[in-house]
Parts: structure tokens; sequence; C-alpha cells
């Protein structure tokens, strides 16, 4: 063991040697391999982006006021990469997907600009994200041929000619002896719009069948991932397969690090089927950081030690110049359009907490439709939407056209649908249960509603038996009675699974459209959060589901991290290299 000891004591000693501020020094010239076969290599990633090829203020909208702090925007990663990968000269750059939709940068140029972007950027590959697919095989297609670095995602099988001769599962980057495979979220159909003969198979299976066939055909032992499947999905990724050391990830917008409201440690570790570590990290979203780590592999393709931290992109962070002018240009066409004053707002029209419990943004969002067709002259009693189609908070005070269309980017149609009260309670047990109860299979979001509607669950019961009362208008839910609802074209068309798709929807007004015109009407905008989603205890057998169920006991539902919290992540300020000598000299001496 003390041999152990000090040979981890001699390979640490040997990266500080090249280390200055946790960054390789210039000296460091050519490739790092020591007497043992040790190599050292750096990996940038970023996941996320989400059409924020520029600045953006904490809510994710275009950053109007300075003063309260801008990040993130492709300048400032490029200001970054320029300054520090001459020092490494042995540095992968990657992109774990989502670089669709999210602000008017994709709305008014699709993938065109944005593709111009990661070409100057030099990104050295890249897996897919769900949003990719917003507009279809063709649009993905025609975007992935203007890209100059190879795609990976391995569970993505297509009889799209497009897709198949740009997609590959894994690459090979001869030059690192390293292999970087991609996979995407097998959610992609119901959370986004692929062709029909565009399928997302099994990503385990997918990931480990790539590993067998690059060990089989070639001698490359240090293999990689990007995946975009979320990190809970990349822990178990981890876990079940043999011969992956490290995962870059996204699809979650999980935030690592020592940082405030970090929800895991950069990175976080898992043991895979052989009894190693995985590596795991992750950047958050929007570009708001850029992913930094930095390994050691042995010869047998194992990482032996680490450095690095996300780095975050803020109003210190230099922009480049050049590509800041160019997007400034781009800017011109829409910039008018998008700064049009429609109203204000008193308050804070949150985002952040949408996934899990009633949120400022989508009551807003709820009340929006179901008055815009109460004007209409409709019966409907009841507004539906997604928590995953708000994309933004709307800060206080003037609300710009712009900053609806950041909210609610997708270009969703609003649409009547009626179902029995029945089926009601199935939809909603399926959103609160995650598991849609007439075809077991996931449900990828979570709800918000409108006023008049209250929807108490219990989160502690098992799936299928969560909803503990669902009323409408003050009265519980009539299981044989009809009920109108107003929705969004996506959710009729299946997506996010909440309930089997419905046809002959007649397609009204677009949901930013209706948005804008609610807060026409009803500016200043100010309201409190109601209770209209609420976390209680019991079941819906202590309160029949056809009475009133005001004597369940409420609890308030656990915030998540919101956009607003940020930290002071960095990739020098410490260096894992003093950890694993301190971490050596102990094992010495106690051995």
């Amino acid at each position: 063991m003390v041999r152990a000891a000090l040979s981890v004591l001699a390979l640490a000693v040997a990266g500080l040697g090249l280390a200055e501020d946790s960054l390789y020094s210039k000296r460091a010239s050519k490739r790092f391999i020591d007497s043992d076969g040790n190599y050292n290599i750096s990996f940038y990633h970023i996941n996320d982006v989400h059409a924020h090829l520029d600045q953006f203020s904490s809510s994710g909208t275009d950053c109007t006021k300075p003063e309260r702090g801008c990040y993130g925007g492709y300048a400032r990663v490029k200001t970054v990469l320029d300054e520090t990968r001459p020092d490494h000269p042995d540095s992968l750059l990657l992109n774990v997907g989502d670089e669709f939709q999210g602000t008017l940068f994709y709305s008014f140029y699709g993938g065109e600009k944005i593709a111009e972007t990661l070409n100057q950027i030099g990104f050295d590959a890249m897996t897919l994200g769900n949003h990719e697919w917003d507009r279809g095989d063709d649009d993905l297609g025609d975007f992935l041929k203007n890209l100059t670095f190879p795609v990976v995602s391995a569970n993505v099988v297509s009889d799209n000619e497009k897709l198949n001769s740009t997609i590959k599962p894994y690459h090979i980057f001869e030059k690192y002896g390293l292999a970087v495979i991609g996979v995407t979220t097998e959610t992609v159909p119901s959370i986004s719009s692929p062709g029909k003969g565009t399928k997302f198979t099994d990503v385990v299976a997918a990931v480990q069948a790539s590993i067998d066939e690059i060990r089989s055909t070639t001698n490359i032992t240090r293999i990689a991932a990007i995946t975009h499947i979320g990190y809970e999905e990349d822990k178990r990724l981890a876990q079940e397969t043999s011969g992956l050391q490290i995962i870059m990830g996204g699809h979650s917008h999980t935030l690592l690090g020592d940082m405030e409201g970090a929800e895991g440690p950069y990175p976080t570790l898992e043991t895979n089927k052989d009894g190693d570590e995985v590596f795991i990290v992750t950047a958050y979203r929007w570009g708001e950081y850029l992913g930094y780590i930095d390994v050691t592999y042995n010869s047998e393709g194992k990482i032996l030690a680490y450095h690095g931290a996300p780095i975050h992109l803020t109003n210190t962070t230099k922009q480049d110049e050049d590509l800041q002018a160019q997007v400034n240009e781009w800017r011109g066409p829409f910039e008018e359009f998008a700064s049009q004053e429609i109203g204000e707002s008193n308050i804070v029209l949150d985002q952040t907490t949408c996934q899990k419990q009633e949120c400022a943004l989508g009551d807003l969002i709820s009340d929006a439709i179901l008055q815009y067709r109460l004007d209409g002259g409709s019966t409907a009693v009841f507004g539906l939407v997604n928590a995953g189609g708000i994309r933004a908070t709307i800060d206080a005070g003037t609300i710009t056209r712009g900053e609806v269309l950041t909210s609610f980017p997708f270009s969703n149609a609003v649409v009547e649908v009626s179902f029995t009260g029945t089926q009601l309670w199935s939809i909603v047990e399926g959103i609160v249960s995650a598991v849609n109860q007439d075809n077991g299979e996931a449900v990828t979001s979570f709800l918000q509603v409108s006023k008049g509607v209250k929807v108490s669950y219990n989160p502690s019961n098992a799936a299928g038996k969560r909803l503990v009362s669902l009323e409408i208008a003050g009265k519980a839910v009539e299981l044989e009675e009809t009920y109108t609802i107003v929705t969004i074209d996506f959710l009729t068309g299946g997506g996010d699974n909440f309930f089997d798709a419905v046809d002959d929807v007649v397609i009204l007004d677009t949901l930013d459209e209706v948005l804008v015109a609610y807060i026409k009407a009803h500016s200043p905008i100010d309201f409190e959060l109601d209770g209209r989603i609420a976390v209680v205890s019991g079941s819906a057998a202590d309160s029949d589901s056809s009475s009133d169920s005001n004597n369940a006991t409420t609890t308030t539902a656990s915030p998540t991290p919101g956009a607003t919290q940020s930290g002071a992540g960095t990739i020098g300020a410490i260096s894992a290299i003093a950890l694993l000598i301190w971490t050596a000299l102990l094992a010495a001496v106690v051995m």
C-alpha cells in the first residue's frame, strides 16, 4: 500500500510540475504521457444553451439592465477558450445538445445563425438534444449538414437521409486515442417533433454496444460519453455500463459544483459494472457556465486524477469583440419587434418552480388562455398547460414582446377539447404520478392550471394513487360530467404524454399572442399564488373524489434552485492535485 500511495504521489507531483492555477502551463508543448503511460487531457463542455447566442439576464431574457448582472453569451465562451486552450495541448470542446429553441435567434433564423456560431467557436463534437427536433427531421438535417464537426448519437435510428448521413454513434479522436459516444433522451417523440421514421432506442444498450464495438475493433481504451438524458439518467447509465469513465451530460439543466444552489458535486462519482469510478459533469443551462474538467488516464483507460470546475460567465468575463459585433448585427431584423412594450408587472413572473409546483408564470398563462376562450363565448371551465413549455422568468417592471417570446418560444396554438370527469381525474393522476394511467408510459412534464381549479395531491402515495382531490369552480369534479378545457396543440398531439392524441381539434391563436393580449388588458400584472396546486396528506379514499376535500392538511412544496442563484465557479481556485498529494502522503504515513 505504501508503494501504491507513493506511486499516486509521484503522479500528482508530475502533474503539479505542469500546473499553474490549475491550468497546464504553456511549457507543456506536447502530450503529457509519463513513463507509466498515464495520459492527461482536458474537456470543455456546454449544454442546453437554447439559442442564447447573446448574454442574458438571470431570468434568461435579454439583458436590458446590465447593472443587475448579465450572463453567458458565446462571445464570452470564445474569450475563455481563446485564453485557456493554448495552454492545453490536448483538449476537446464538446456540445451536449439543445442549442435550438429559447430566444428569437432561433425563432427568427431557425438553426442558421446557431450553426454559424458553433462553427466559429470550434466545437470538436456534438450530441443532439430533444429540442433539435422541434421543427422536424428535415430542418434538423439541414442544420447538421452546415456543421463542420462530427455529430454523435448512438441511440438515434432514422430513415431520414439527411440524418443518416450526418449522425453516427461515436467519433474516435485518433490524435488523443479517445472515443466519444453520444446519446439522446428516449423521450424525444413525446416532447418534440421527430418524423415517424426516427426512433430513439434504449440509451444504456446503445452506449454499451458502442463501447463493445470500439473495444473489439480498435485499440482505444479511453472512452467518454456526451449524453442529453438528464442527471439522474446519467447516474443510471454510469452504474449499468462497463468500460465508460466520464460522462458529460445535459437535458435536466442541473447545476453541479460548490456554488449556492448546486444539486451535486462536480464531478459526481458513480461506480460502473467494472467497479471503477465514473465521473459525471454537467454545466447548468443557457451557457451561464462553461464546464471544464482535466483528467489523467492510466494505460488501461481508467481515470487516476482530475481537477477543474464550471467556469461562471458573468459581466467580469470579457466578450470577444468580433463575435459580439456579429451577434449584435443579427439582432437588427427582430430587435424593434422584440422591444415593443406590451405592459407592466408589479411582481416577478417566476418560471423556476413550474416543474414542481404552482408558479406565477404558470398561473398567468393558464388564466390567459381560459379568459381568451371565455371572451369568445366558450363554456370552458379549465385552463391546462405543461410546465415544460414555460421557458424563462419575466422580471418585474416593463414587459416586452421579446420577453413573452422567450418565455413561450414554441409557437404553440390554443385549442379546446372535452373530457369526462373520469378522464380528467385519470389525466391529472397521471401527471402528478408522472405515469400515464392509460398507457403506463412516463409523463414528461408537470402541469399548471387556471383559477377556479384546485389540484390536491400527496407525492408520498404510490404512483396511481397520488391525486387526493380535483375541484372545478369550487366543486369536486363530477365523474360523469363532461368538461371543456382550454389547452395547447402540443398536448392534444400527445406531447408530454398527458393524454392520448386528440383528433380534429380546432387550432386557434398562438400562445404568445394570447398572452400579449391578456397582459395588455390586465396591466399592471399583480397577484399572489392562490394554492390551486397543493401538496396534501391523505388519499382519495380518505376524501371521496366527488366530495369536498378542504379538510386535507396542506403543506408547501419544496422549491427548486432558481435561475437567479449563482456561484463563484472557477477553473483555478482550488487544485485537486494538492488534495491528491495530501491523500497520498496520509496513506503512506498510516500504512
